[in-house]
């Protein structure tokens, strides 16, 4: 008894599954008018190797760009890397549908349908996101056009002029351009002007900010014929906060450091020269630094090495300052120890009560005894004196050649005494930060109003 109950009850749940798992054909009444064309359907009699208006004339492309990311700007390889959403409409009469609707194809489907060849001319390097499909979107609306959008991250060259850097103002493009078919079969256009780029209004960089954008069309002339060509123009301005803080102020606090020196006693050399070889030193590094995130091989002098060149100018000025103040005020001290010792000797002669003569000698005469010495005659005394006039005259000749020659190496070694070496430390207090302030007010305004 107990096995018949069994097998009855295994016979019941055999049938009530099976008209589960075999349900009525009428289930949601679907019949095949009432289905949505399908791409087999579509594709029925498709050839993707023809373009639409086949020997019509060219098929009009639209296109819309958002900007996601610009991940990184550099100036060592002239280029940025820029993450974008481009769309792409045309209509294809091929495509059309009974409807007002529209048909989200999957994007591994691409391989079926005709699109367009547009390529960035002057990407480096690029690749089509795959994650965790690739990203691909194909839409089919009812009158044939046909929505064609990916997600692209290139690495797009973008010449720059590093004159002004860091002030400076740099104008990259995008460029996007038929590969194979020229103007005779495709034509490029953007979809709502410059409302065609969408993103750059919100996009925050590290070391720029976008200031204007706008959007061209233009035709790349190459020798197998004319292609048409959109640019997408955008301006970016670099924050110049960045290096005030990184190089321009610890550079001018260098320089009002080898001021220091100039309060400092001349006689202390160490401290003295300790800061000056300090702050050179200190400055030199600080350019190293300012250009090893910048091209090596560039034909152009920067802002920045124009400044850091100043600075370094009056650091090493600083230091010869010090050089020349110490130099006189030696010389000072030696000619004030020549007037001591003299005025010391001439005391001490004038205290003996001598007072040295200077004479000249002449040979004595031998006279021996007895005998009769010969007074001179009156002609050999004019002649003694015509000769003794003659070179006197003679000695006058050459001496106001010689006085002359002193006088002039006298007056020229003037020029370079400095009557009190302190006052060099005095005036250079005031002419440093003078001739600082002056060179800064016309830098400032060279690189940021002209």
């Amino acid at each position: 008894m107990p096995v018949q109950l069994y097998t009855l009850l295994i016979l019941c749940l055999t049938f009530t599954h099976g008209g589960c798992m075999f349900p009525s054909h009428h289930w949601g009444e679907w019949n095949g008018s009432q289905l949505q064309p399908t791409i087999q359907k579509l594709m029925k009699g498709y050839n993707r190797y023809l373009r639409p208006n086949f020997n019509e004339g060219p098929v009009e492309i639209g296109m819309s760009l958002d900007i996601a990311s610009i991940d990184a700007i550099s100036e060592i390889n002239m280029d940025y890397t820029a993450t974008i959403f481009l769309r792409q409409r045309w209509r294809d009469s091929r495509l059309v549908f009974p409807g007002n609707e529209s048909v989200s194809v999957d994007g591994r489907l691409v391989s079926l349908l005709w699109i367009p060849d547009t390529f960035i001319p002057d990407s480096k390097r690029s690749f089509l996101h795959d994650v965790t499909v690739e990203n691909r979107l194909i839409r089919i609306f009812s009158n044939g056009t046909v929505l064609y959008a990916l997600r692209i991250t290139a690495t797009i060259a973008c010449n720059m002029d590093l004159t002004k850097y860091p002030m400076d103002r740099q104008v990259c493009t995008l460029q996007l351009e038929s590969w194979g078919y020229n103007l005779q079969d495709v034509v490029f256009y953007w979809t709502r002007g410059n409302d065609s780029v969408k993103g750059l209004d919100i996009l925050r960089l590290a070391q720029y900010s976008v200031e204007s954008y706008y959007t061209s069309v233009s035709e790349a002339v190459y020798e197998t014929g004319n292609y048409p060509k959109l640019v997408l123009h955008f301006t970016l301005r670099r924050n110049v906060l960045f290096f005030i803080l990184e190089t321009y102020v610890p550079s001018i606090l260098l320089v009002v450091l080898s001021w220091v020196s100039f309060w400092i006693s001349q006689s202390s050399v160490p401290a003295r020269t300790c800061i000056g070889v300090t702050t050179v030193l200190t400055m030199t590094t600080l350019m190293m630094g300012a250009r090893t995130s910048l091209p090596n091989a560039n034909c152009f002098i920067k802002a920045i090495d124009v400044y850091l060149g100043i600075c370094f100018t009056f650091i090493f000025g600083a230091l010869l300052e010090y050089a020349c103040a110490h130099f006189y005020t030696m010389q000072h001290h030696t000619i004030e120890d020549l007037h001591r010792d003299l005025l010391r000797e001439l005391n001490e002669s004038n205290g003996n009560g001598s007072i040295p003569i200077v004479s000249s000698t002449q040979p004595n005469h031998s006279v021996e005894m007895g005998s009769s010495v010969d007074e001179p005659t009156e002609q050999s005394v004019n002649s003694n004196t015509k000769n003794d006039a003659g070179s006197k005259e003679n000695m006058s000749r050459q001496g106001c050649g010689l006085s002359s020659v002193k006088d002039a190496s006298r007056r020229a070694a003037s020029i370079f005494v400095v009557e009190n070496p302190h006052n060099i430390d005095r005036h250079a207090r005031t002419v440093f930060p003078t001739a600082f302030l002056f060179v800064n007010i016309l830098y400032w305004l060279y690189y940021l109003f002209l």
